[in-house]
This record gives C-alpha cells, structure tokens and sequence, in this order.
C-alpha cells in the first residue's frame, strides 16, 4: 500500500505514542506529540485557508517546531517550503515570490494552538508534491525542485531495507531543514520510529564540541556532507574506538577525501561506512558504495557504486544520468529548464532520465566512478584537465583543511587560469610555494594551479557545499585588479 509522509509518524503514535521521535538539547517531542500537535496545525491551516495543492513556506531555526510545521502542512494537503534563515532577504524574497505560498510560518505565527488534534481526512496522493527544494540556479534566481510524496518514499523504503533502521536507532539530524538529505533523516527515523537527535548549531561549529555531541546523544547512525567528515577528521576530533554506538556513517554531496576516509575507518572499525550519490532533482540519492574495507591508500579512487533499488544509472557521452522512482517531477513552472535538464530515456518511450552533469566512467565490475563536473572540465595547452582531480590530490596534503580548484578564462594561449583557494590547519605555515611544490610531486605541471589565495575558511553555499562560483568570481575581480594596476 502507498504512503504518505505523514502516515509514517501516525503509524508510530498509534504503536508507541510516548516513544520518542525528536530530540534537541534538552527538549523530548514524542510520536504521540508530534501527531497531536501538526494535527492541531493541519486544522488551523485549513481554518486559514489553504487547501490542497497551495504552498506553506516556513522560516525558523531548526528545532522541533519546524519539523511540527512540517508535518501540519502534509496533513492540510499541501507542499512546505523551507526557508533558509541564514539567506539574504532579496533571495528569500524571490523564493517566497515563485512560490505564492498561502501563508509564511514563523516562529511567533498562531497556528499552533486551540484546534482539534483529531487527524484530517487525506486528500493527498503518493504522486503528488510533498515539498519545494530551491537550489541555486545559474541566472541568480534560486531553482524550485519539486519532490512528491512517492519520490521520498522511495529512497525512504530503500534505505531502511539497506541499512536495517529500526526503533532501536538513534540518527542525526545535521543538515539544514531546505537541504534534501535532511529528508532522509527525518522521514527515514519517522520510517524506523526511531529518535531523530537535531544537532544544535553551536554544536556543528566546533569539530571537538560536535564530537562530543555525538558520544552524548549515543548516535547510531551520522549522516551528512563530507566536508564536515573532513573537518572532524583534520582536527583530529575522533579517538580510537570512539563513539562505540554508531553503527553508520553516510556522506553524500561532495566527494569525501580518501584521507579524511582513512582516517574514520581507522578509528572506528565497528562502523559502516556509505558513499552515496545523487542531485536533489532525483531525491536525496539515487546510488550507492558500502565501503568494504579501509583504502589502503590515501590517493585511492572511492566509486560512487551501484544503483538503489528502483534507480537507474547510466553514462550518456560521458555524463552520468539519473532515471527511476525518485527522479523529480521537474523544476516549479519553469518548463524550459525542466525539458533541458529532464530529457527522454534513450532506450525506453515515455521515461525520462536526468542530465546531472556530471562526468563518469563505469569499472569493469559494474561499479560508478564520479570523475567530476562537466563544468569543471577545462582544455588548457591541449591537455584535458578535470580540476576535481587535482583537488583530490591536494586533498593529500599535510597541513591543508580544505582546498577549492576553480578555473577562470585568459586571453593567453593557456585559454584558462587555474586558482586554487585553500585554508591551513592551525599551526600550519603553508605557503602558495611550498604547497606547488609539494602538488609538482602529484599532478602534471600543466595541472599545476597558477594562483594561490589563502582562506581563513572557504565560502560556502545555503547547502555548506563550497560556494565554487562566488571563488571564480573573487579570482576574476582579482585578475582584473591585477591587470589595471
């Protein structure tokens, strides 16, 4: 039988109504709670006047009253839309303007009290919208990626099957509410009935703080983007046989650096390492590679792996394609950008696959290799150059947090300008020479990053991925200073 999100937790408050679903500093909601409360918020939207199809945005921090919000909104039959509350106003207005919500929801909105918590008659369908996710789009103006109830429910579904969640389970809750792996936290611990433990933002901002939230909360499964893997890794925040209760560890998003890799298997040996893969278009991820034993070496190529069930992967001209259960509807009343990105299944009439962009390749075990981004390809000198691997190679450096290869245009015969933006470890003294140097001993000379800029911390995008087109625009504004002083 088909179902809705927010049959999940109805599910669990009948079962187990004091078992409890969220957690967050020293506040318990349980599944009985959490029914009762976005019942009574279903009610009062409807009181208000939205109706099935209309769009709920809400802005607050993450808490547990978004997550009621969440839920009361799927209830009254509607789709939610996340605000991000660290945006800029002018981006949030452009959301809030190509949505046409029916009613923002903040922190100090009425719609929570004096309703009935008796639950409302569904009118939704598994096909249709559960929520707007707005990434960033190349013109300025955010992209709305529309995902149904069906979309979630299958990864959800998958997820649990692979990675046995149960009501035993206690799974983080990091990622940013407007973010799509936050989906599978909250929907795959509604699945499970297990508690889902919201990591406090001052908790997320101290690698050793963070750490220790995890030994305190006895998480069993952690799962966020590897940039953050990274970061506990570098300041070496994990002790041996540290957080004896963690049964998995997922990342997805970016590429994990095989040392940070290393470095978590090494320490936790009792753990289940995932890589998984996908674009918000296709729902939270669409493959996946259980890593089966810690690399042996630090410059070791981690695949992105095989397809979950019910998605397919696929290589068009080199660019790995997405089809099946999870991929989106398409991009909110943008037509044009849906037909570009979502294109007629080569070998099947009437489906569609997506263009992820992306470069791959396909092993000769059936396994996927990300390679890196179409736009990230440049030709230089002649030579073929995909920036993601030289950053993989930096990625292997002593000393080095975190580093970013951008490429912007020249007039010279080169065609484009390698830069290479990176931050050092405390105590570390890099130099733009000393880290050429020890890169020479790695990569082509022709790979070689003309341009070196030392960062107190990468910028980053409303998802925490490194904000790559603000880079090429701070080196360009630099190589123009350059040239007119």
């Amino acid at each position: 039988m088909s179902v809705l999100l927010q049959d999940l937790v109805a599910r669990h408050a009948r079962r187990r109504p004091h078992a409890t679903a969220l957690v967050y500093k020293d506040a318990r909601l349980s599944y009985g709670e959490l029914e009762s409360q976005s019942n009574r918020l279903a009610r009062r939207l409807r009181e208000a006047g939205v109706r099935p199809g209309d769009r709920v945005c809400f802005l607050a921090p993450k808490s547990p009253l978004p997550l009621v919000w969440m839920l009361g909104i799927l209830k009254a039959g509607a789709m939610h839309v996340p605000l991000d509350p660290a945006s800029p106003a002018a981006r949030l207005q452009k959301i809030i303007d190509a949505c046409e919500p029916r009613l923002v929801l903040t922190p100090d909105a009425p719609f929570s009290d004096g309703a009935s918590d008796a639950p409302l008659e569904a009118t939704t369908r598994p096909e249709d919208p559960a929520h707007i996710l707005f990434t960033s789009g190349s013109t300025g103006v955010p992209k709305g990626v529309v995902i149904t109830h069906a979309n979630v429910m299958a990864f959800v579904d998958w997820g649990l099957a692979h990675f046995g969640l149960d009501e035993s389970d206690r799974v983080s809750g990091h990622t940013p509410l407007h973010f799509d792996l936050s989906t599978f936290d909250i929907f795959g611990a509604y699945a499970a009935g297990a508690e889902l433990h919201l990591v406090p933002p001052e908790a997320a901002l101290l690698p050793h703080r963070l750490a220790q939230f995890i030994r305190d909360a006895g998480l069993t499964q952690w799962f966020s983007v590897p940039s953050l893997l990274n970061y506990l890794a570098k300041a070496d925040a994990v002790a041996p046989n540290d957080f004896p209760q963690l049964r998995r560890v997922l990342w997805c998003g970016e590429v994990l650096p095989t040392p940070a890799l290393i470095y978590w298997m090494q320490r936790l040996p009792h753990a289940r390492f995932t890589n998984l893969y996908g674009p918000t278009e296709a729902t939270i991820a669409s493959s996946y590679y259980d890593v089966p034993a810690c690399p042996e070496s630090p410059a070791a190529h981690i695949p992105i792996g095989r397809a979950c069930a019910g998605e397919e992967l696929m290589l068009v001209d080199g660019e790995l394609c997405i089809g099946g259960a999870g991929l989106s509807p398409g991009y909110w009343r943008d037509p044009a950008k849906t037909a570009a990105a979502f294109v007629p299944h080569p070998q099947r009439e009437g489906e569609r696959i997506y263009r992820t962009g992306d470069l791959g390749r396909q092993r000769p075990d059936g396994l996927f290799e990300l390679i890196g981004r179409a736009d990230t390809q440049i030709k230089s000198r002649g030579y073929r150059i995909e920036l993601g691997e030289i950053e993989v190679a930096l990625g292997t450096l002593p000393g080095l947090r975190e580093a970013a290869v951008v490429a912007i245009p020249t007039d010279g015969f080169e065609q484009w300008l390698i830069c290479c933006a990176y931050v050092a470890l405390p105590g570390a003294a890099l130099t733009p020479a000393g880290l050429r140097a020890a890169l020479a001993r790695l990569v082509p000379g022709y790979m070689l990053p003309a341009r070196w800029e030392a960062y107190a911390a990468l910028p980053r995008n409303a998802n925490g991925k490194v904000d790559r087109p603000r880079l090429k625009q701070e080196f360009q504004t630099c190589k123009q200073a350059s040239l007119t002083s």
